[in-house]
């Protein structure tokens, strides 16, 4: 007989999304059981945002050691060892991993259930011999790194986004199938540990980047000896007794590349498969059968029943997490809890970095046509960023025309930490002209966010309507 569960919240996926959920639900004394098939932690402990980070702070090292003439120290190439480099990623998962723990799990309370899920009825999910009957569930389980179509790949070994951090040699010329953040922030640490990359990419590089933002780091990336080729199909791939052959095509104009790896690192899609949806009556989006028909509070089309992290739109650890706050609270506690994305920064690992939040000036244009208005700072004009030799980067804040922050961007050494103070005022509904009332310390690459609202304040000290109040002040003593 199939045991039977009753509890608050059922979590299905222990990602980052399903995780947060989960101990924010503890955290109002909800009954909480949380099934998972595979790695506690998801994509981003396991193979994604952790693991990355720490490859990427290898391949700066290596980077460092290349350019310290500037600094009156000697330049020198630096010897790596990859099974070093693969211990180095693997000491920083291990020094994680305890956050999302079972014995951690258990001592906040939550039950674990290890197996597939999926739905019998509209009120009930099945784990193996379990049939848990929740009053509210949430749907956390990710998404996937799929294989494209591509004639002869299936015949060759290969590398995904989740498999190629467990690599432990020297990629003599690794060819990256795909141009979004991942592809492309992972050839630029390849190249920088001493590897030939070329990435192919069949439309833009870095698309739905601010265009602007997106150049700069992508000519530091091919400066750094990266072969960019956008706008590029992939015809085939030859399997070789020596290497792999890539057949490429831009055009009219077909190519072959001589491959010794392949790093396929295309759209991530979300894992609805075995879910058995159509029990539950979770519908999928009619424009995007890939994706949940989601309302604004992530409900999905069973009303018991929400969404968070890849499968609602919420594709990083941040977004993940911001989500769970709003659908704990509209689960739970029945408040209406609209999670904003617009406040979610945005990053691109690549050196320099690129952090967004909000509105882009592309995004701008579509949404307000004219009605906004665009400030730039060039990290060159910042102290730190001289000091410190890294002045490749600028910063931008979109506002509308009474001063309100529709959004930001950088790129450019710190850019994270510096789209946060963006992202903060944003959130606390501050006038862009009141950054210019943060003290920043100096030198900081802060103060590039306190010069950015010192030029929107002397834009509004210049408005006719301020300069008759000064002169009818002086009148009146």
């Amino acid at each position: 007989m199939a045991d039977i569960l009753t509890p608050d919240l059922c979590v299905i996926g222990a990602g980052s999304g399903g995780l947060a959920v989960a101990e924010l639900a503890r955290n109002y004394g909800a009954e909480v059981v949380l099934v998972e098939k595979a790695r506690l932690g998801g994509n981003a402990l396991g193979t994604g945002a952790v693991p990355a980070a720490a490859l990427f702070a290898a391949a700066a090292q290596a980077r460092a050691m290349r350019d310290g003439a500037a600094f009156g120290i000697a330049s020198e190439e630096p010897k790596v060892n990859f099974r070093r480099v693969h211990d180095h990623v693997e000491q920083v998962i291990a020094a994680i991993a305890p956050d999302s723990s079972v014995a951690r799990l258990e001592a906040l309370g939550i039950e674990l259930l290890r197996g597939g899920a999926r739905f019998v009825s509209r009120k009930a999910v099945q784990v193996g011999d379990t049939e848990i009957r929740a009053r509210r569930f949430v749907v956390a389980t990710g998404a996937r790194a799929p294989v494209p179509a591509i004639p002869g790949l299936d015949a060759v070994p290969y590398f995904t986004t989740e498999t190629i951090l467990d690599n432990t040699r020297k990629l003599t010329h690794l060819v990256v199938i795909g141009g979004g953040a991942a592809a492309v922030a992972l050839a630029q640490a390849y190249a920088r540990l001493g590897s030939e990359v070329t990435v192919v990419a069949p439309g833009n590089l870095l698309e739905g980047v601010d265009p602007e933002l997106a150049v700069v780091a992508l000519k530091q990336v091919a400066e750094e000896g990266v072969t960019l080729l956008p706008h590029t199909g992939v015809a085939a791939i030859q399997g070789r007794s020596m290497g792999i052959g890539v057949a490429i095509r831009s055009g009219e104009q077909d190519r072959l590349l001589d491959a010794s790896h392949i790093l396929v690192a295309g759209e991530r899609l979300p894992n609805l498969d075995g879910l058995d949806l159509d029990k539950a009556g979770i519908k999928r989006s009619k424009a995007d059968p890939r994706q949940l028909q989601l309302g604004p509070t992530l409900k999905t089309t069973n009303p018991r029943i929400y969404a968070v992290g890849d499968v609602a739109g919420g594709h990083s650890v941040q977004a993940a997490a911001h989500q769970a706050r709003a659908v704990v609270r509209s689960a739970l506690l029945g408040l209406v809890a609209r999670p904003d994305p617009q406040v979610v920064p945005r990053l691109v690992s690549t050196d320099p970095e690129i952090a967004e939040v909000g509105l882009n000036e592309v995004t701008a244009r579509t949404r307000h046509g004219i009605n906004f208005r665009v400030t730039r700072l060039a990290f060159a004009e910042n102290d730190q960023a001289r000091a410190s030799r890294q002045t490749y980067g600028v910063a931008k804040l979109v506002t509308d025309r009474s001063g309100r922050i529709l959004g930001a961007g950088v790129v450019g050494t710190g850019a994270a930490e510096l789209v946060s103070l963006f992202a903060l005022a944003m959130a606390g509904g501050l006038n862009a002209s009141r950054l210019a009332d943060f003290a920043a310390p100096y030198p900081s690459r802060a103060d590039i966010a306190v010069r950015l609202g010192a030029e929107l304040q002397r834009s509004e000290a210049a408005n006719p309507l301020l300069k008759h109040w000064l002169t009818l002040n002086r009148l009146l003593g």
